[in-house]
């Protein structure tokens, strides 16, 4: 029966199964096909669908890495805004005692210089002298108001004092470009007999635009008045020792020509500029790498 076929298997429909030596087809013994081999349009098709995935993948981090980069300037950024302040220093400001207040007036535009600053002196406390440093490329203009009640300095009655002092940039080539700052100076004294002293201060651009820094930072009266962590405009404030305190003194250069360490303000400035520049290259070198690998197995 090995080589004969079932007349009942025909009948019934059954697909007849070969065994033994008459095996001849591999399909007919129940052994399964040999896979076809892809001939050069399948390969060709095969090729093309994994570059399609590799650029869709590309694309999806390319597009991470941008959001990453965003996301990373504007955290380093922000902070670098809020550093960028007008702010007021002295070396030793103790009350009854004279002081050499120094303005820094930073420039926080990108397409226009400061050419004016204008420094209200407190006249709720006021100063009996003042006397304004010569700054090259600027003039100033200090104006006086008479009090209603007359102090006394030096055994003498005074009742004009000085209640504003405006410097004017020669031209806008002499104001302050961006990404720069500058200092005026002023010495003032006696200092009042108070905790600290707010000189409410205007900033005008060349393009016109001027900028209040003007918000009280202790929450005074009106509606200029807030909190020290969210005065947007905050007013430079000067904090006065008690007399007798110990008031550390400037320290001693290193040299003739020794810098300064940089100031907090200056410090976190260069910090969020060095991780936004870090930032970006990372990203960049990325986008970059993955470009070219996509490119090698592609």
């Amino acid at each position: 029966m090995g080589g004969t076929l079932s007349g009942r298997a025909l009948r019934a429909g059954v697909a007849p199964t070969a065994t033994g030596a008459d095996c001849a087809h591999p399909v007919a013994c129940g052994a399964a096909a040999a896979p076809a081999r892809p001939g050069p349009a399948g390969a060709a098709y095969g090729r093309v669908r994994r570059a399609r995935r590799g650029l869709r993948a590309l694309r999806r981090t390319a597009r991470g890495l941008v959001v990453a980069a965003v996301a990373a300037c504007l955290v380093a950024v922000l902070p670098a805004a809020a550093f960028a302040h007008v702010k007021v220093t002295a070396d030793a400001a103790v009350q009854g005692g004279y002081a050499a207040l120094t303005f820094r007036v930073p420039n926080e535009r990108d397409d226009a210089s400061t050419t004016e600053i204008e420094v209200q002196l407190p006249t709720e406390f006021p100063l009996a002298s003042v006397s304004v440093k010569p700054h090259p490329g600027w003039s100033y203009k200090l104006e006086k108001t008479t009090l209603a009640t007359p102090i006394e300095s030096h055994g003498t009655k005074i009742g004009e004092v000085a209640s504003k002092i405006t410097w004017t940039a020669s031209d806008e080539d002499a104001g302050i470009r961006p990404g720069e700052y500058d200092e005026f100076s002023v010495s003032a004294g006696p200092l009042p007999e108070t905790d600290r002293l707010t000189f409410k201060t205007l900033q005008h651009y060349s393009d016109g635009e001027v900028v209040r820094w003007i918000q009280e930072q202790s929450g005074g009266d009106g509606e200029e008045s807030a909190g020290d962590d969210e005065a947007e405009r905050p007013a430079p404030v000067l904090d006065l020792a008690a007399k007798g305190a110990a008031v550390p003194g400037p320290a001693p250069a290193a040299g003739a020509e020794a810098a300064a360490p940089e100031s907090g303000s200056d410090a976190g400035v260069a910090w969020a500029i060095g991780l936004s520049a870090a930032s970006l290259v990372i990203c960049l070198a990325c986008a970059v790498a993955l470009a070219l690998r996509w490119r090698r197995t592609g």
